[in-house]
């Protein structure tokens, strides 16, 4: 028996996410910070198990192909790449284009140009940063904050290599290690940098207790695409985003 059917249009804003293979974070992030308007579809890249500034530009090799996979024939509003001390190795210019060379977007984002834009909105200058990951990775994040007249005046980190266990430290490590940042720093926000990070749970618990804006890689890029595709319905800024589920 054969049966007659008609189609329906998806009218959703269509948003596409490229991943690090060993990230196992953001993608339940993005589903408790983004609304039903906003179809986020996901790709993965190859990822080392250890992150150096070496594995992180090998990233780049991986882009383009992953960006082809997204689905032939749908239009995506915009797309992000899902990884912040990459995006600082390769450089955000360079991410873009390598993404627009495997589909057509109006939109490329990625964590730093989403936290540099998400200081823009809150007029931050000065952030306590945290880092999951050893010194030598954040440091060319750092300088490119720097460059774009973000200072990190307190810097901490959990000195971690391997990425498995990013996605395992705790939410109070988080939480006694921003305190800790923030204790008699000059600082008008704080950055939880990874999107591997696991701190949803902690995001509004330390802005309240701490009176500043705390923000995330996984917060901060949510918003910059919400924003990027819907400004109309995004919220002036991350601070202002509430998950609906935790």
């Amino acid at each position: 028996m054969k049966f007659e059917y008609s189609l329906q249009p998806d009218n959703r804003a269509q948003i596409g996410l490229i991943v690090l293979q060993a990230d196992e974070t953001v993608e339940d992030d993005f589903r408790k910070l983004l609304p039903a308007s906003l179809n986020v579809l996901v790709n993965r890249v190859p990822s080392g198990l250890d992150v150096t500034p070496e594995t992180l530009r090998e990233t780049t090799s991986h882009l383009s192909q992953a960006a082809q996979l997204f689905p032939q024939g749908l239009s995506l509003d915009a797309v992000g790449f899902a990884c912040t001390s990459a995006s600082a190795e390769i450089g955000c210019d360079a991410v873009a284009d390598t993404v627009r060379r495997g589909t057509e977007t109006a939109h490329v984002t990625n964590p730093l140009s989403a936290l540099i834009a998400a200081c823009q909105a809150l007029d931050i200058q000065r952030l306590a940063f945290l880092s999951p990951y050893v010194e030598s990775v954040s440091d060319r994040l750092r300088n490119a904050l720097q460059d774009a007249g973000i200072a990190t005046p307190a810097f901490g980190t959990f000195a971690e290599a391997e990425e498995a266990r990013v996605a395992r430290i705790s939410a109070h490590s988080i939480e006694q290690a921003a305190r800790a940042l923030c204790e008699d720093a000059k600082v008008d926000g704080v950055f939880l940098s990874c999107t591997n990070l696991r701190t949803m749970s902690v995001l509004k618990p330390l802005h309240t207790e701490l009176q500043l804006p705390v923000l995330s890689s996984n917060l901060v890029l949510a918003w910059h695409l919400w924003h990027l595709v819907h400004p109309e319905t995004a919220p002036s800024n991350p601070v202002e985003m509430t998950p609906h589920s935790l």
